[in-house]
């Protein structure tokens, strides 16, 4: 699993499976779209206006990083 946080765009993107695969978008409300990978799986999880969702506190002992890109 994987965590990253871009805090210029407020985009939090938790990626559940690293194996390289084509993805379907599935926008299941207004600030969150699945990745959706083989065999119907979630594969990743994007959250759009993330600070207004989830407090990043919260997700620890996760590790995250923060992208400044």
């Amino acid at each position: 699993m994987n965590i990253v946080y871009n805090d210029k765009t407020d985009l939090l993107y938790i990626r559940l499976d690293d194996k390289k695969q084509d993805v379907i978008n599935k926008r299941v409300s207004e600030d969150i779209v699945l990745d959706i990978g083989e065999n119907d799986r979630i594969i990743g999880i994007e959250i759009l206006d993330a600070s207004q969702h989830v407090s990043l506190d919260r997700l620890l002992p996760v590790k995250y990083e923060v992208s400044k890109a």
